[in-house]
């Protein structure tokens, strides 16, 4: 992975950060990314797009993958029938089980990497990590590649993500809301509410000390395309904060209690609700981060307590309430950890270890044909049956359905010419 990148020896991290913190009032540290972005393909069966991050790998035997008859690996919980013919997930996932006919499931993905970091970087970009080079997540390419109104960000984190902009630079970086929603409370973000007792003119003032700290970054490093889009950020930023859009947007007490309800209290069932909200408002790209699936110590008791309730509340009413709003063929969601967890269970701590060698990945919407599995895995899900799929076949289906070739090439700083995802192909069967 790339190193941080440093001006006079600081890190450049903690100067944007202390700089937001304590000048602006806004999120800098997240780099809110505002510049003008590019054409939507004429091909996209997508708008707009849902990323959902299991962070610490759910386990695919415990959720979309039993294996019912394979007494060593199987488990603590029973199969449920699905709404698919012959498909079974978890008995923890009835609410996803019942709507099974409007997503798209994979099972059988495989890659090979086990670290926390390493697996997280290639699911969330499409890109087998590289030590020289920091590859751009999905969000930074969609904020590059689709049109985002003026007045709202084209990528925003709940409550932050693994996503990065890579070589792309801080132009194309996410807005964080560093903390999660609940549902019929009012949410606010830090540089996008106006908190009691700022008047605009608090902003304005500023606003102008941002100009003043970007020019001062862009003499200390030269223009250097890290910090490429910051003086965007400052032009922009206050249409942004006192957009009327943007604060409707962001606030997801407005919606009518019917409509929220199946979204339940929890603070990933309010993620899901506020991401629907900012899709619903014209943002071209949201991703949620559902953490803690990390099972190494009791598995089962963490996934049926507190893991999958209100993963399978959350998605559910996701996937039924874009339905609802007509937004759900226009918007790609896709579902995923870093890697599976290991079919041998740790008897002495009830627990289930990483295991890239076989998981699954979730995709609906956008023009994904759902109501089908692709992909099986062996008799005790240790790995693809067949041949399988990786995560760059994955994200070139993903990039594919936003309109947005995934060979297209991008330079980085130093001129190099790097194609969005180097290998993988589009899965054909997934498309409407």
């Amino acid at each position: 992975m790339s190193m941080p990148f440093r001006v006079h020896g600081t890190p450049r991290r903690n100067i944007l950060q202390a700089g937001a913190l304590a000048i602006s009032g806004l999120s800098l540290g997240n780099y809110l990314r505002l510049a003008a972005a590019g054409e939507v393909r004429p091909q996209a069966t997508a708008r707009a797009a849902i990323f959902i991050n299991l962070r610490g790998g759910p386990s695919h035997l415990d959720t979309f993958d039993p294996k019912p008859d394979a007494a060593d690996v199987r488990g603590e919980f029973e199969a449920i029938p699905t709404a698919l013919p012959g498909v079974h997930f978890s008995e923890h996932l009835p609410k996803l089980a019942r709507c099974a006919d409007q997503f798209a499931l994979l099972r059988g993905v495989t890659h090979s990497l086990a670290a926390h970091e390493l697996g997280t970087a290639y699911v969330n970009t499409g890109n087998r990590p590289l030590p020289s080079l920091e590859f751009p997540g999905y969000g930074a390419v969609a904020a590059k590649e689709l049109t985002a109104p003026r007045d709202l960000p084209p990528f925003v984190a709940i409550p932050n993500t693994a996503q990065r902009a890579g070589y792309l630079g801080i132009r194309y970086a996410p807005l964080s809301t560093t903390q999660a929603p609940i549902v019929g409370r009012p949410f606010q973000v830090r540089g996008v509410s106006l908190q009691e007792g700022v008047a605009v003119s608090d902003v304005e003032r500023r606003t102008q000390l941002l100009s003043k700290l970007d020019r001062t970054f862009q003499e200390l490093e030269g223009g250097n395309s890290l910090i490429d889009g910051l003086d965007e950020f400052s032009r922009q930023a206050l249409s942004v904060i006192t957009s009327p859009r943007t604060q409707r947007a962001f606030d997801i007490s407005r919606e009518p209690q019917a409509f929220a309800a199946p979204f339940g209290k929890t603070p990933f069932g309010g993620s899901c609700l506020l991401a629907l909200r900012l899709v619903e408002a014209g943002v071209p790209f949201v991703t949620v981060t559902h953490d803690g699936w990390d099972t190494h110590n009791d598995n089962f008791e963490a996934l049926r307590t507190r893991l999958l309730p209100p993963f399978d509340e959350g998605l559910s009413a996701l996937l039924g309430g874009l339905a609802a709003r007509g937004l759900l063929e226009t918007t790609a969601v896709f579902v995923t950890g870093e890697f599976g967890r290991t079919p041998r269970i740790n008897s002495q701590r009830s627990g289930r270890d990483h295991f890239p060698r076989c998981m699954f990945m979730l995709l609906a919407g956008g023009g994904v044909r759902p109501g089908q599995v692709l992909g099986e895995s062996d008799a005790t899900a240790s790995g693809p049956l067949h041949e399988g799929y990786s995560p760059d076949d994955v994200a070139a289906t993903f990039f594919h359905l936003l309109g947005i070739d995934h060979r297209q090439e991008y330079q980085t700083n130093t001129g190099r010419p790097v194609m969005i995802v180097r290998d993988g192909e589009v899965i054909r069967p997934l498309l409407a």
